[in-house]
């Protein structure tokens, strides 16, 4: 799953949902959240911030989620109240069936 999140380019995004199916685990929006906590700390190269929730909103809170939006926006990302276009900055990944045949 982290090396799906690693995978969306700068001012971009993408939802846990999102990361969850590309990893070929639809449904399973709660795993990427956990698998954030314990592997994209601060300092890691996973770019946590910009894993976001259904509809594009900013599910975190407090000191995190004011980082989220400081390093979302140093990327060119446009945030209206707590909520991202995710037309305009959605990362569309690959199928999953396609990666596992291009991938060995």
């Amino acid at each position: 799953m982290l090396a799906n999140v690693r995978r969306i380019p700068k001012g971009r995004v993408s939802t846990y949902g999102g990361v969850a199916a590309a990893s070929g685990h639809p449904g399973a929006a709660r795993q990427v959240v956990w698998a954030l906590r314990t592997g994209g700390e601060s300092g890691s190269d996973v770019p946590w911030h910009r894993v976001v929730g259904a509809g594009g909103r900013i599910r975190l809170t407090g000191e995190s989620g004011f980082e989220q939006r400081l390093r979302l926006r140093s990327e060119g990302v446009a945030i209206a109240g707590d909520k991202i276009d995710l037309k305009r900055y959605g990362h569309a990944f690959r199928a999953f069936s396609q990666l596992s045949q291009d991938e060995p």
